[in-house]
């Protein structure tokens, strides 16, 4: 029996039906900011329970936590990445430190022997080394970062010998999903190749790592039986391949048209790090198999068929939906009840 906090999002509504498929019995707890469609495939399953709340209800969360005896909790549910924290830095404190605590605390009250935490590459901070190690120290930037940052030390405050935690510290995410993004790398240069006739790359010469999202949750499904003593207390890199953006949009366009142009756009974000993933295979034989160009193949074939209809649409993009539906998280948690 597993609890996933946020599983009806980008990374969720594809990690859901694998834990399914695995035989697990599923409690999904998400505010569906973005509906309950991205698991409609699996919302039959008799195993699969969608609950709707709010990490800043603290009431709910704790009812929740010791409603049942869960084996693991997969903590997705965050305000994510920057511009999205900084719509609200009250609100992303509330969710993704107060709210993330609250629901850590309760967790082990309750005797769950696992928690597996959706850290982020983005606690490092910029970093001048060839590649980016676990031993590195963390240097955060922004505010999500900051709060990522604090989520494991929180965790590791935490875990013991009966209380096992581990944090994931993933490259960015690409592929489709039934709850798709479009405002991630690839599948942003994608979107541009396919709806505007040319590739817009902002800066080019930063280099980013990234990791396809069928790898990724193939990884927290690993993580959810992998021995305790070689993760408890753990952070682990996830990364397929790191590249430059320059690179990543001539991979799309070799994909989607190679007579597209591409246009550098000058830019603020000179961000640049190269994660490396030589300790998750070392210590759990995980190495991702899904190739990146995976991921343009999957949203021109989603382009082309219709099945997104208007890419432009808000819900694809999250500051754009954020600002479109105020309502659905300006409120406070009383404010909900």
């Amino acid at each position: 029996m597993i609890l996933v906090t946020g599983g009806a999002g980008y990374i969720g509504a594809v990690l859901v039906p694998k834990l399914l498929d695995r035989g697990w019995d599923v409690t999904v707890f998400d505010c569906l900011l973005f509906g309950r469609e991205p698991l409609a495939e699996v919302a039959d399953d008799p195993r699969l329970t969608i609950v709707e709340g709010d990490l800043r209800d603290h009431a709910a969360v704790s009812e929740l936590v010791a409603s049942r005896p869960w084996q693991a909790v997969i903590h997705l549910a965050a305000i994510s990445n920057d511009p999205s924290s900084e719509l609200d830095p009250a609100l992303t404190q509330a969710v993704n430190c107060d709210g993330l605590e609250h629901l850590f605390r309760r967790v082990k009250d309750a005797g769950v022997p696992r928690l597996i935490y959706a850290s982020s590459a983005s606690v490092y901070g910029l970093k001048q080394e060839a590649e980016v190690t676990e031993d590195l120290s963390l240097e955060p930037l922004t505010q999500y970062a900051r709060l990522k940052v604090r989520g494991e030390e929180i965790l590791a405050e935490l875990v013991d010998e009966h209380f096992c935690g581990v944090s994931v510290r993933s490259a960015t995410v690409c592929g489709d999903s039934p709850r798709l993004r479009l405002d991630l790398t690839i599948n942003l240069l994608t979107d541009h190749a396919l709806t505007r006739g040319e590739i817009r790359v902002f800066g080019g010469d930063q280099e980013r790592p990234n990791i396809h999202i069928q790898d990724l949750t193939d990884f927290y499904v690993n993580l959810v039986t992998a021995p305790a003593d070689r993760i408890n207390g753990e952070a682990f890199n996830v990364s397929r391949e790191n590249s430059s953006v320059r690179e990543l949009a001539e991979m799309v366009r070799a994909e989607i048209d190679p007579n597209l142009p591409i246009r550098t756009v000058p830019t603020d974000d000179t961000r640049s790090y190269r994660l490396s993933a030589a300790k998750v295979e070392r210590v759990l034989g995980f190495r991702p198999r899904t190739p990146l160009e995976t991921a343009v193949r999957e949203l021109r074939d989603a382009f082309r068929s219709g099945r997104v209809a208007d890419p432009a649409a808000p819900i694809y993009r999250n500051v754009e939906h954020m600002k479109r539906h105020r309502e659905l998280w300006r409120a406070s948690a009383e404010a909900r009840e």
